[in-house]
């Protein structure tokens, strides 16, 4: 989930930015120390919007820079479980797919790609189902579950799933769409007779 959040920290400006106007040095030095992290409370900060306040500058003994309390805007994307994702399919291997979704990636287990026994193609990479013949390979776009989310260190582990109704690439929820249609249809026409 991308969202906005108000941030709060101390940020110190080296002698380098003092060039800049104070509200420009700051932003810098906020950008530097804040965009790419992960952040177990907040998850991935993607940019700082915006400086909103700066509080009064201080200098500590041994270090060149001034310090500024700052209240801040940030872009973050969080991973929440139960949350439906489209990414593309980066990479197959014999154990599972890993999806990018936005600024993270996820990863689907084998036994979660579809609801139908799944072989693996080594030589192709590629996942096929053996009565839908669905097949997953690199480069799909792919619709998932998130069933899981920890983060470890620096970066997040996700588990997502397919197996789900209206899950999976689009051809396969066209295809179950059409498939849920026509069954429809056919119960009410045997009905009507």
């Amino acid at each position: 989930m991308y969202r906005f959040i108000e941030v709060e920290d101390d940020v110190g400006i080296p002698p380098a930015k003092f060039e800049l106007g104070l509200k420009e040095a700051v932003k810098a030095s906020l950008v530097e120390k804040w965009e790419g992290v992960v952040d177990k409370d907040l998850g991935v900060i993607l940019v700082v919007m915006d400086v909103k306040s700066t509080g009064e500058g201080r200098i500590y003994v041994g270090d060149g820079a001034v310090h500024y309390p700052v209240v801040f805007e940030v872009l973050v994307y969080t991973p929440r479980q139960h949350e439906i994702v489209t990414g593309e399919v980066i990479d197959v291997t014999e154990f599972g797919a890993f999806m990018r979704m936005g600024p993270v990636d996820g990863m689907i287990h084998v036994s979660q790609i579809m609801d139908d026994f799944v072989s693996y193609d080594r030589k192709n990479a590629i996942f096929t189902g053996k009565e839908s013949k669905h097949k997953l390979k690199e480069g799909d776009t792919i619709r998932a579950r998130i069933i899981s989310v920890s983060v470890s260190g620096r970066e997040y582990k996700i588990g997502l799933t397919a197996r789900q109704p209206n899950l999976g690439c689009p051809d396969w929820i066209k295809e179950e769409r059409d498939r849920h249609k026509k069954s429809s249809e056919k119960a009410k026409a045997g009905k009507k007779e």
